[in-house]
């Protein structure tokens, strides 16, 4: 079996490592973090693994998930590679949504005379609490981009645990995660505007959260029914305009900032809406 060591012991490292454990994929090696209470937070939670917290004391493994925040990735590759915690022919991944592993290169160049298999996998999923995604994992879709021998073991090990992968264009991997801020982070900002929205009209805020995500719920599943082109309900659906202009104004008035929103909204609904009545 094939060892796997984690750095940066955070929600994805630890779930990660925690379902390569449990479905016995990897032998979980090491689990670096800065703070020991961090790697022994995730020796429990995986229940695998030693705790380290310098590079310098780890032995290098077949696999190393770098999961840390973009911004670092080129100092913490850096601090593997001066560490000689890179061994020959291993492989090396990230889980991030943004980067490939052409961008790792290009960030850390000193990667491109190591002979590494390099990998990036992307779960589409929340990882803000790890039990919670531990236990719904199967079925997620992972988007993977890579060398050919890396792939060749990370797909068969994340379908091992439940994901299903598709492969993605290292080119467009940008253009990629947009659409998952769009349809996870900026899903919420959305509803927390909602939120204010009702709450600002006179709604008591456990209420108008409850309002929020019951209409939220019933979009989300008739888009999984219907798709999003007949998913669409509302005034701009109806061509009801005027209701349109005058609730712009409305919540320009309220607030400007969310007024500018609103307005945002209106053209892409609009398109959406028109590609509805051409069925």
């Amino acid at each position: 079996m094939l060892n796997f060591s984690v750095i940066g012991t955070g929600r994805v490292g630890k779930t990660l490592g925690r379902l390569f454990a449990q479905h016995k994929v990897f032998a979980i090696s090491q689990l670096f973090s800065t703070s020991l209470e961090g790697s022994q937070r995730a020796l429990a939670f995986i229940g695998q693994g030693q705790p380290v917290t310098e590079l310098t004391k780890m032995v290098p493994a077949d696999i190393t998930l770098l999961s840390v925040p973009d911004d670092t990735f080129a100092s913490v590759t850096q601090s593997l590679i001066d560490a000689n915690q890179l061994k020959p022919g291993s492989i090396l991944f990230h889980c991030s949504g943004a980067k490939s592993s052409r961008d790792l290169v290009s960030l850390c160049p000193a990667l491109a005379q190591l002979s590494l298999q390099l990998a990036s996998v992307h779960p589409v999923r929340s990882f803000a609490e790890p039990a919670l995604a531990v236990s719904d994992f199967s079925g997620t879709i992972c988007s993977v981009e890579g060398s050919p021998q890396a792939l060749d073991v990370l797909i068969p090990a994340f379908q091992k645990i439940g994901a299903e992968t598709v492969i993605i264009n290292p080119e467009h991997k940008l253009l990629y995660h947009a659409g998952s801020v769009f349809a996870s982070n900026y899903l919420v900002s959305l509803l927390d505007t909602a939120i204010a929205a009702y709450c600002a009209a006179g709604i008591a805020p456990d209420l108008a959260k409850k309002m929020a995500q019951s209409l939220a719920q019933n979009s989300l599943a008739n888009i999984s029914t219907l798709g999003t082109r007949d998913a669409l309900t509302g005034p701009i659906k109806r061509g009801d305009l005027a209701t349109v202009t005058a609730q712009a104004a409305q919540v320009a008035a309220w607030n400007t900032e969310l007024g500018d929103l609103y307005q945002a909204f209106i053209k892409p609904t609009m398109h959406l809406a028109k590609r509805t009545s051409e069925r």
